[in-house]
């Protein structure tokens, strides 16, 4: 896992009109991600917060979509047993005109590959069927119909395939231990890896 994925493409810093993404780590990052949603959905679509902010953020994994340095879209993730659930795609009015809403599905499901999912599943928005339909989601046969915060939904799976290089026991442990996307690149406990042990777990004389 040599190359740098789509969904680990923003480093802190980048050209003023580039797309990047990163995987939100940190408070901060939640913020930028908050922010994005108020102003998309609370403010835009009227959506009530409490519903908007559902009780999930903090169980999902969350993507940022960066145009240049500047907070602009974001989606998150959520998993279960056989499937991962991309939802919450938004990006601000201002910067509907880049391809940032393809880059954040694009990188989701890479991300989900990489997580060893084969099957996506979302909840869109009817109007919004064909923009799915571009990355392979389809409504299948039997998906329900929804209405929730006012808008009518239904249901569309992607079936995809585990990337090669697909998360599992058997990876080289340090790789699962490395933060949340960026499998990719050594991490900080691999490093701790080079000192000695001097807190062994089994001393000399004890069973």
């Amino acid at each position: 896992m040599q190359s740098t994925p789509l969904y680990d493409s923003y480093r802190g810093s980048s050209s003023e009109k580039r797309l990047t993404i990163a995987v939100a780590r940190t408070m901060e990052d939640l913020a930028r991600i908050i922010t994005i949603r108020s102003a998309v959905y609370v403010g835009e679509q009227t959506c009530p917060y409490d519903e908007e902010f559902d009780g999930n953020d903090l169980s999902a994994t969350h993507l940022v979509g960066y145009v240049g340095n500047e907070p602009a879209g974001c989606v998150r993730i959520r998993y279960f047993a056989d499937f991962a659930k991309v939802e919450r795609l938004a990006v601000r009015h201002e910067f509907r005109n880049t391809r940032l809403s393809f880059q954040l599905v694009r990188a989701a499901i890479d991300l989900c590959r990489i997580k060893g999912y084969c099957r996506l599943y979302g909840h869109a928005q009817k109007r919004l069927v064909p923009f799915w339909s571009r990355f392979g989601f389809k409504v299948f046969e039997g998906a329900q119909e929804l209405v929730f915060s006012d808008f009518d939904y239904v249901e569309m799976t992607l079936d995809t395939t585990r990337h090669p290089q697909a998360i599992s026991i058997g990876t080289d442990p340090y790789t699962i231990i490395r933060p949340e996307g960026r499998w990719h690149s050594p991490g900080v406990l691999e490093r701790s890896s080079h000192r000695a042990v001097t807190r062994p777990s089994i001393r000399e004389g004890t069973v």
